[in-house]
């Protein structure tokens, strides 16, 4: 049977580079799609014409999410893997206590990183529980980490991604018992988009940070346990 993954947020940068190294392992990739005038994916679809397809995805919207699942659903009847690797940022969200907070743009921030992945994993449960990986892979960061935290801005980031640790920590608590896991992953700090534009002073290639999931994923057996794992791409373990 053919492995059958999902990434969210494929159209660029880490999602991107994970959608290929899937691909390039013999899974057939749903990729969700949120840029649709962004082009790489469509480079990718062209290599792979019929191991990838492309989903319009917005994991911040109920609606998006449910007719992605939909669609996924109306074409294969297994899912092994879910890469819930959308997120967003907000400049705003650099204030610290001592100015005026940004509501609006925390809230905005907590809806798709941490209840965008709940909505996408959700919807998918029923084609993961069908699959033999039953894997669920949730990106974090360090940020999540409370026991590491050193910062004092960036409230909503922080506290989207500490958020959605524990969600993957309900999560795997559920699904474990059904033969399945959930990781969560620190893919370190990357030459991403997430500002807008390129990242070039960040030390890590997206495609390396990918690279080293991939391996992750392909050991994921060795990290299965009672509790989820919080592991960064140099499979160096991080407190909660």
């Amino acid at each position: 049977m053919t492995k059958v993954a999902c990434v969210t947020g494929a159209d660029r940068g880490l999602g991107l580079h994970l959608a290929r190294s899937l691909l390039e392992n013999k899974y057939r990739v749903f990729a969700g799609r949120y840029l649709a005038d962004w082009g790489e994916l469509d480079k990718l679809k062209a290599q792979y014409p019929d191991k990838l397809i492309l989903i319009p995805l917005d994991i911040g919207n109920v609606e998006s999410v449910k007719k992605a699942a939909r669609s996924i659903a109306g074409s294969t009847g297994h899912i092994d893997l879910i890469i819930n690797n959308a997120a967003i940022i907000h400049e705003a969200d650099d204030a610290t206590m001592l100015v005026d907070m940004d509501d609006e743009a925390m809230a905005q921030i907590y809806n798709v990183n941490t209840l965008g992945s709940l909505r996408v994993s959700n919807a998918l449960m029923g084609l993961l529980l069908q699959g033999k990986q039953r894997l669920i892979v949730n990106i974090s960061s360090e940020a999540g980490s409370i026991g590491q935290n050193k910062r004092i801005n960036m409230y909503g980031y922080c506290m989207s991604k500490a958020a959605l640790n524990m969600q993957s920590s309900l999560m795997h608590n559920h699904l474990r018992v059904m033969g399945g896991q959930v990781m969560v992953y620190h893919p370190g700090w990357l030459q991403s988009y997430m500002h807008g534009e390129k990242n070039l002073e960040a030390p890590i290639a997206p495609e390396d940070s990918a690279y080293k999931l991939m391996g992750i994923i392909q050991e994921h057996k060795k990290y299965q346990s009672e509790e989820p794992v919080y592991i960064d791409l140099d499979g160096n373990l991080w407190p909660w």
